[in-house]
């Protein structure tokens, strides 16, 4: 009897589950186009002027989150007066990713150097968050020539003390994973989503109508979360492989970050990669947290714009 109570709870979650993802996709359609790349297919938002002058600026989220975290407010803001791609990263937002496993720095800067090449943009200025601060870098390290300047908001980019989260073990693990994912992650999620973005902010306060409006929701469709659990669980040894290379980063680096970050320590990532990488420069922020993006818009717009003024004209031009 119990065993016929157990699966009938599992079945009617893995229903809500269902109607919860339908529900989230129809709140949160994709905005930008589908590009075809080795391994997946990556959601990819062009705004601004093409013609702009200047490269390019591509924005990268980190974990936990989809390309609306970069638009708002900076990608929008920046857009007025450049041309800004944002991407969903592999697995997360709209973008697929073949297989779940596909979850290092090194095999997502391979796809979303792949998506850029087929839009035609050969050089540009990333400016990362978190997770992707790994990413940044091994594009830096990996594709040159395509990297003009690199910003990077409360960067990853070393291992740390400690995990990243029992649940994050516990769903990136085989069959048990998937089977709390299909079943429990997402009607737990809306209850517990709020409350933890609220806690990533801290010590600033999260704008009201955050998760909304930037497609949170979006995450706790099953197959997302595993994507965002494996990310987790595999970017520790993947910073321990590339961290030896940052010296060979040659672009212009600006890392802004701020002294009170509970969920990237600066001390443990920025700190270091500004002294490793050649031509970086270091921002930290008193008082602010992990969402740099939120916390100083007009400071990181001020940074890739000086970045982008930095650049000789021939140089620029040869980015479109």
């Amino acid at each position: 009897m119990v065993v016929v109570i157990f699966v009938a709870t599992l079945a009617v979650l893995a229903l809500v589950t269902q109607a919860g993802v339908f529900l989230a996709q129809r709140a949160h359609p994709a905005q930008g186009r589908m590009v075809e790349v080795m391994g997946g297919t990556l959601h990819v938002l062009d705004i601004g002027p093409r013609d702009a002058a200047g490269p390019p600026i591509v924005m990268l989220h980190g974990a936990s989150s989809n390309l609306e975290v970069m638009r708002q407010p900076v990608g929008e803001r920046l857009a007025s007066k450049h041309r800004v791609i944002l991407i969903d990263r592999p697995g997360h937002g709209w973008s697929t990713r073949a297989r779940l496993e596909d979850s290092t720095p090194e095999i997502q800067a391979r796809m979303i150097a792949d998506a850029l090449a087929q839009i035609g943009v050969n050089r540009a200025i990333f400016v990362v968050h978190s997770w992707s601060g790994a990413l940044g870098a091994r594009i830096a390290l990996d594709y040159p020539h395509a990297v003009a300047g690199l910003v990077m908001l409360a960067p990853v980019a070393y291992p740390w003390p400690g995990g990243v989260g029992r649940y994050n073990n516990l769903i990136a693990t085989p069959v048990i994973g998937p089977l709390f994912a299909y079943t429990v992650t997402l009607p737990l999620g809306l209850l517990l989503t709020e409350p933890g973005v609220r806690g990533v902010f801290l010590p600033q306060t999260m704008p009201d109508g955050f998760v909304r409006d930037t497609a949170t929701p979006l995450l706790l469709r099953p197959r997302e979360f595993i994507a965002n659990a494996r990310d987790l669980v595999t970017l520790k040894a993947a910073v321990a492989e590339q961290a030896p290379r940052y010296a060979q980063i040659k672009a212009p680096v600006t890392i802004i970050a701020g002294d009170a970050d509970k969920t990237v320590s600066t001390n443990i990532h920025s700190r270091p990669f500004a002294a490793a990488a050649p031509n970086a420069k270091l921002i930290v922020l008193p008082g602010v947290g992990h969402m740099i993006q939120q916390a100083a818009p007009d400071l990181v717009i001020a940074e890739v714009e000086a970045m982008i003024g930095a650049i000789p004209p021939g140089a620029a031009a040869a980015a479109h």
